[in-house]
């Protein structure tokens, strides 16, 4: 049985987050990185936004713990990334997030073209929004293995309303 993105309780996410940030990839150049990712303050907690964020992912034919999704590669994938205003914004289906984007973000989008999504459905309650999140605290997060293997990765192309 399949089930239908008219299954999700919105409020089972809890409060989304999404940041934009660059780093150096292997290649030498910067990659533009996008973190999204549950507070966990879901009634029911953490498990509910879990199961949730897992439910949404899959919805969105990304699979948790695969391999690499290629956006080029899936044009009717139901994901999208607009840059705009020093935005970053994410569009599925029920769900619009956004991010600002630092000027190094900007530039890094703009010259690869698009940015590397990882969507975990691991919460992250000391990530809230309004407070600091310290380069090491993200790296340590963003990093780590939990985070990693439960997350959907997408090559995601940018896409922005000036032509």
């Amino acid at each position: 049985m399949t089930s239908t993105s008219s299954d999700l309780r919105p409020a089972d996410l809890g409060t989304l987050v999404l940041l934009a940030w660059s780093g150096e990839a292997p290649d030498g150049a910067d990659m533009p990185y996008l973190l999204a990712y549950s507070l966990g303050d879901a009634e029911g907690g953490p498990q509910t936004t879990a199961a949730a964020v897992e439910h949404l992912l899959a919805d969105s034919e990304l699979p948790v713990g695969g391999d690499l999704v290629d956006g080029y590669d899936r044009p009717g994938l139901p994901v999208s990334l607009l840059v705009e205003a020093g935005q970053a914004v994410v569009r599925m289906p029920q769900l619009v997030a956004q991010a600002d984007a630092p000027p190094e973000w900007l530039a890094a989008v703009k010259e690869r073209g698009y940015a590397y999504l990882v969507f975990t459905t691991r919460a992250w309650p000391e990530g809230r929004p309004g407070r600091t999140v310290e380069a090491a605290d993200l790296a340590a997060f963003a990093g780590a293995d939990e985070t990693l293997n439960a997350a959907a990765h997408i090559a995601l192309p940018a896409t922005s309303r000036r032509h």
